[in-house]
């Protein structure tokens, strides 16, 4: 159980088979660095091209298709106190009445709202522009993109998300929480970057406030564990994630990896696992601005006990 320091000096755009920049075997950790979704470095000097670049790949000893890849998020920390956003709701996310009323300049150009990160109190707090009153909230920092390798060859872009994770821009991803990734390839190849400092459900502004961040996280391996889709695990919750386009399909993926989870591993009948789910499921958005939306299905684990007696 190693702790690995890694300071990264390539990164990707896509989430698919490349060199591995490090090679970590089960209970090992890495202390990284991630860069901002437009490619700029904690001294906000860009360093990679713009477009979510990845941390990584990261290659895990004994992982194979068919395991299941198990990512601890330990620590994830802004380290500098400039971040930025989107300023103005996508034309997706409201009715297309409205879509007019949106000040969008006629430009077509994607203005940035500039923020001030203060990691030590725990706050952004709205620099540009500068609004009556003033706007300070807490931070809440999340990873907005991560995963494996995808399967069958394919180099799938840090735009949008699949079975093998990517840019699901969930803020249930934080510190704390374990998540489950499908392997496809050997060593799973790991990456992870985007880091954001908050944002609200559903990215509806089309970014979180974008940050680099330092990461600490820990990997493991379950063999023969088969699932179809990312799981994650916080300390009251059991959540599984579908992401698709449209909507009701990203949710429906992550209903059926929920029913099948309590079903094959919890050991429960069909009829009382969907039974419980009807009455005590919860549902979060994940996403609905990248070209796959995200859904989250959620559990409390209050009635895990109950599962198997």
């Amino acid at each position: 159980m190693t702790l690995h320091s890694f300071q990264p000096t390539v990164y990707y755009n896509t989430l698919g088979t490349a060199e591995p920049v490090l090679t970590i075997a089960p209970g090992d950790s890495v202390q990284t660095t991630t860069v901002d979704a437009h490619g700029y470095d904690a001294n906000r000097a860009q360093v990679a091209a713009s477009g979510n670049p990845m941390t990584g790949p990261f290659f895990i000893t004994g992982a194979e298709p068919g395991d299941t890849l198990v990512v601890h998020i330990d620590e994830l920390v802004p380290n500098r106190s400039y971040g930025w956003s989107g300023l103005l709701l996508a034309p997706n996310v409201v009715d297309p009445d409205f879509v007019p009323h949106l000040p969008w300049p006629n430009d077509g150009r994607r203005h940035l709202a500039a923020w001030h990160v203060d990691a030590a109190a725990g706050t952004a707090t709205l620099v540009e522009p500068a609004v009556a009153g003033g706007l300070v909230v807490p931070l809440a920092p999340m990873l907005g993109c991560f995963g494996v390798a995808a399967d069958v060859g394919q180099a799938i872009s840090t735009a949008t998300s699949g079975t093998h994770g990517g840019n699901m821009d969930y803020r249930g991803f934080a510190p704390g929480v374990t998540v489950y990734f499908p392997v496809f390839v050997p060593g799973a190849l790991f990456y992870l970057g985007d880091g954001h400092a908050v944002q609200g459900a559903g990215e509806i502004v089309g970014t979180g406030i974008e940050i680099s961040c330092d990461v600490r996280f820990r990997v493991d391996v379950q063999k023969g564990r088969h699932i179809r889709w990312p799981r994650s695990e916080t300390a009251t919750h059991i959540l599984t994630a579908g992401n698709a386009r449209p909507l009701d399909q990203a949710l429906q993926h992550a209903t059926t990896e929920m029913a099948r989870w309590l079903q094959d591993e919890y050991g429960l009948h069909p009829t009382h696992a969907q039974t419980l789910l009807g009455q005590v499921v919860d549902y979060e958005v994940g996403n609905v601005f990248d070209p796959a939306y995200t859904m989250i299905c959620k559990l409390d684990k209050r009635w895990l006990p109950q599962l198997s007696q």
